[in-house]
């Protein structure tokens, strides 16, 4: 062992602003719903409050466009995020992530932001009711609570078209099935009508069917997310019932608020002034020497990310310099590494490099 093994991780956390950030999973979660998964090329930790969401910066047929979406993966699995996506008739850029974003493929993103999160309402006991993709949110929130072993009384009602519809079924099953705290309950609208099997409940949610579900729901801190039809029968149950509405609090899926949107156009116009001001010049040059590519980078940059431009798909792990993985021969050039003990001193004497935490002091060539 040695002692850059006990060096601090240098990772940062993910903090309110401009991120660059690259897609590396996309999951088919119905036929109509996806989830994309992202990473920061440097490590980053991404901290947020369960229900919070972030804005896609994205250039849609020469059009700069912003769309808000909630982050769907929980921030106790902190270097990476996900959003779920469903594809909507006519929905410009729903459609345009379906049938475009794919792994590898980079954009900018802005946030976390949001007033609909678990943290700053703390409760014992809780209600999470879901219609459609509103279940993104509450599924943040459910992982968080599920990963974290919180010691909370949790009913959860999902709202589902049909049971080919439902968002995370299994994962779903799989979470209420391990805690007897958690309760799961499934309600499909119309499932006879797509001539599939369905043994739950059936219809849309009503006080009756609610009672059956969640009997003390007037004790609960409420947490609702779903299409505004949906939302607005919930506020009806619990308005007729005398419920106190400063526990309930909803998130509704729409355009980008618009405070949210001014600052992501001027983060943007940042950016694009900062990527003007870029000195041709200071720029260095990676070359990949054994598939014959090469690009120029900033000094800022990483070997790693050198290589993710011009699709070469050097493995990883960590991303921090711990694990090894991305090891690399360095053939001429010299290189800043900060790494963790990743990677042996008898190992760096012969050449060899992480190109995860690797920032190219000058031109250099790798043996990639």
């Amino acid at each position: 062992m040695t002692t850059s093994f006990l060096n601090q991780v240098t990772t940062q956390t993910w903090t309110n602003g401009r991120h660059q950030v690259r897609c590396v999973k996309v999951i088919q979660e119905t036929w109509d719903v996806r989830t994309y998964c992202f990473m920061a090329e440097q490590p980053l930790m991404f901290f947020f409050k369960p229900g919070q969401f972030v804005t896609l910066e994205l250039e849609i047929d020469g059009e700069s466009i912003m769309r808000s979406y909630t982050i769907s993966s929980s921030p106790s699995i902190p270097y990476s995020f996900s959003i779920t996506v469903k594809r909507l008739p006519g929905g410009k850029v729903s459609s345009w992530l379906h049938d475009n974003l794919k792994v590898g493929d980079e954009l900018a993103v802005h946030g976390p932001v949001g007033d609909f999160n678990v943290i700053d309402y703390p409760a014992d006991k809780i209600l999470m009711l879901s219609g459609g993709v509103g279940i993104t949110p509450l599924m943040s929130m459910a992982r968080w609570f599920f990963d974290t072993n919180a010691s909370i009384d949790l009913e959860f009602i999902h709202c589902a078209r049909s049971p080919r519809d439902i968002i995370y079924h299994r994962e779903l099953t799989h979470m209420f099935s391990r805690l007897p705290e958690f309760k799961l309950h499934i309600v499909c609208e119309r499932s006879q009508d797509m001539g599939e099997v369905w043994a739950g409940f059936r219809g849309y949610v009503n006080q009756p069917m609610l009672e059956l579900m969640a009997p003390d729901f007037l004790e609960r801190e409420i947490f609702c997310c779903g299409p505004t039809p949906f939302m607005k029968a919930i506020r009806g149950i619990l308005h007729d019932n005398g419920f106190d509405m400063a526990h309930y609090h909803q998130e509704t899926f729409g355009a980008t608020p618009a405070d949210v949107q001014e600052e992501v156009i001027e983060l943007a116009e940042q950016a694009e002034v900062e990527a003007g001001e870029i000195n041709v010049s200071d720029m260095v040059n990676v070359e990949f020497c054994e598939s014959g590519k090469s690009v120029r980078v900033t000094t800022d940059e990483t070997v790693h990310a050198a290589a993710a431009k011009l699709g070469l798909h050097i493995p990883k792990a960590c991303g921090m310099g711990i694990c090894g993985t991305c090891r690399a021969s360095l053939r001429t050039g010299e290189v800043d590494m900060e790494h963790n003990g990743g990677i042996t001193e008898e190992d760096i004497a012969e050449g060899y490099i992480l190109t995860c935490c690797s920032k190219p002091r000058g031109d250099v060539v790798v043996e990639y």
